[in-house]
């Protein structure tokens, strides 16, 4: 709850000077800002994520779903709820290595990301895109990923605009499991409109 402007600054013990702002700690961003996790060089040996996360459960690696040569999973450092990555298991850097049936199933599991995102949270659009290299944002250039994020009219408000804070509302797991219960099968990914 915000603070009442007409009163005077509510005093917090080890926050600095008292300034009429509440704060919300994200202090799991501190992870991404000191690099945790990132690799310790370009090779898939160098410490990947994208390589580490398939060995692991579903649930302990926050994977969607696994394709053959792509699978999704959700992103820690989301943007908005349901945020996820599209990613090739190859590691691979460029888009333009992908082979024919990586492409394609990123580009189908991007279209089944969709559909159950809009299925589980009722999203009214989406921003999609690889951030291809370093110079272009990707926080993994060495691995190739595509962004897929929900967005919803009006999720663009104060906090995010003025108070650089996203306010995510779910856990994680709680995410994962929601998105890989509406996850479409196969047959109804080929039948369903988007």
């Amino acid at each position: 709850m915000l603070a009442d402007m007409s009163s005077e600054p509510e005093q917090q013990i080890g926050v600095g000077t008292p300034d009429a702002f509440q704060r919300l700690w994200t202090p799991h961003r501190m992870a991404y800002i000191q690099g945790e996790g990132k690799p310790t060089g370009p090779g898939a040996e160098d410490g990947c994520p994208f390589c580490v996360i398939p060995g692991k459960s579903d649930e302990d690696g926050l994977i969607i779903v696994r394709g053959e040569a792509v699978y999704t999973v959700l992103n820690l450092y989301p943007y908005n709820s349901g945020h996820l990555l599209v990613v090739p298991y190859r590691h691979v850097a460029d888009y333009t290595d992908l082979t024919a049936q990586e492409t394609a199933e990123l580009a189908e599991l991007t279209k089944q990301a969709m559909t159950a995102i809009r299925r589980a949270s009722g999203a009214h659009g989406f921003n999609i895109g690889v951030n291809q290299g370093s110079a272009a944002g990707a926080g993994i250039a060495p691995h190739l990923h595509q962004h897929v994020v929900p967005r919803w009219g009006g999720d663009s408000n104060f906090m995010p605009v003025v108070g650089h804070t996203r306010v995510l509302p779910q856990l994680l797991a709680d995410t994962r499991r929601m998105l890989a219960d509406a996850w479409p099968d196969a047959t109804t990914a080929a039948t369903t409109e988007d």
